[in-house]
């Protein structure tokens, strides 16, 4: 799920027991409050030094209009995903009164039994969350976000504790973060259009390095929830997922450039049309009013947007002030000539910023990844690199922010740290990757 990145301001979270060297009861810091704090103090102390060192009389300027900028696009961004959301959530209306989501959740049990063991055997929320995760699969980050936000309501009533994170969605959500995905439809139609030689050549590398990520993110938080993953149903699944890397892998070195395009956009849009139409057939079975539900499910998805605006909007501002401030530009200068005096490949340098930007803002990295192909080639080391950082995780800050906030959740517990562990992850496996495939 891509998307700008918005955040929830909220209380001191408890660690999970059970998980090595973190002692019982312990508090993690106020992290992502003080994430939005810094994005302030940190832009304020930065345009300090730029205009009284440097004679910079235009920072103060750009700060304030990126307040007011960032301000207007967040609401802009939440109209359009109002008709998103009440677009889906109808059609998840529809899934639901004709027993499809209750199907779904049968047929998953055995796995998500290991994985949700709080959620109730064959309670609805488990077909909400293989949508979810099925969506993100094939690149459709429109369908995922509803999807998403009808998992999360259905483990809100589950959950004991209304404004703390359970067990449950936190999984969940570093499930959503580690960002598997099968098929990168949008990034290999982006290097189309900056004109790579073999577009679908990072095809591989990113299934490679989101799959790492996605592992890892699981294993993390299944270690801190005391669940253990070594048992037949896991272990099928991540050999089923295995199997179809490998298969989209045959798919991308036997294909031409128009073929792969051509096929990763037909499967990923016809299997969305074939869940609105096994819907509705569903629901035409059981002889419900289908279009009754629709309307019903929609009007929820039209509240749901109207409900997150304040958590996109402060955050938007924050991020925007902290990047017109040079703030950014700053961290990641400072990284890449630590990068290069380790003695590490100083060609990596330029994807970094998609790499960092990418848990905070979806269209921040997306946009980081088109200027670094336009600056150093989309066949270039770093061009191939950021388009691999892109696909190979999600926007975590954002995820855990509008889908937390959508429910009244306050304290996110370690959703976060769990989340940038997924991060980090697939950073790091997306280097490796890189290096090894075309370094």
């Amino acid at each position: 799920m891509s998307g700008e990145f918005f955040v929830i301001l909220h209380q001191n979270s408890h660690t999970a027991r059970g998980f090595p060297f973190i002692y019982l009861n312990t508090y993690y810091p106020v992290a992502l409050n003080y994430i939005w704090i810094a994005f302030f103090l940190v832009a304020a102390c930065v345009a300090v030094v730029k205009l009284v060192f440097f004679g910079d009389v235009d920072v103060f300027p750009a700060i304030m209009n990126a307040t007011m900028e960032s301000a207007k696009n967040g609401f802009e961004i939440s109209l359009g995903l109002t008709a998103v959301l009440s677009l889906w959530m109808g059609i998840m209306k529809i899934g639901e009164r004709g027993g499809m989501v209750e199907r779904l959740a049968r047929w998953l049990a055995p796995l998500f039994r290991r994985l949700f063991p709080e959620i109730p055997e064959g309670h609805p929320v488990v077909g909400n969350i293989f949508m979810n995760l099925s969506a993100n699969m094939l690149g459709l980050d429109n369908a995922a976000t509803p999807l998403g936000l009808k998992a999360m309501e259905g483990l809100q009533e589950l959950n004991p504790r209304k404004d703390t994170a359970s067990n449950s969605m936190i999984m969940f959500l570093v499930m959503n973060t580690a960002g598997l995905t099968i098929v990168p439809v949008s990034i290999l139609a982006y290097r189309a259009q900056m004109g790579a030689a073999q577009p679908t050549d990072v095809f591989v590398p990113i299934l490679l390095a989101t799959l790492i990520s996605m592992v890892i993110g699981v294993a993390v938080t299944g270690a801190i929830q005391r669940i253990s993953l070594w048992n037949r149903p896991v272990i099928l699944t991540l050999v089923l997922f295995s199997l179809i890397v490998a298969g989209m892998a045959w798919a991308a070195q036997t294909l031409s450039r128009d073929a792969m395009g051509v096929f990763s956009g037909n499967v990923a849009n016809i299997i969305l049309l074939g869940i609105i139409v096994v819907f509705i057939l569903a629901g035409m079975r059981r002889k419900i009013n289908v279009y009754d539900a629709f309307i019903e499910g929609a009007k929820g998805g039209f509240a749901t947007a109207v409900g997150i605006i304040p958590y996109l909007i402060a955050i938007l501002v924050g991020i925007a002030v902290f990047r017109a401030s040079g703030a950014m530009d700053w961290l990641l200068g400072g990284i890449g000539w630590v990068v290069e005096a380790c003695g590490g490949n100083a060609d990596i340098t330029g994807a970094l910023p998609t790499a960092f930007m990418k848990p905070l803002s979806g269209s921040g990295a997306r946009g980081m990844m088109l200027e670094c192909m336009q600056t150093y080639g989309p066949d270039s080391l770093a061009g191939r690199l950021s388009c691999i950082f892109q696909g190979s995780t999600d926007t975590t800050f954002y995820i855990l922010a509008v889908y937390f906030g959508s429910v009244g959740i306050r304290n996110t517990r370690y959703a976060l740290p769990c989340g940038l562990i997924a991060d980090l992850a697939s950073m790091v496996a997306a280097i490796v990757v890189a290096l090894t495939f075309f370094g």
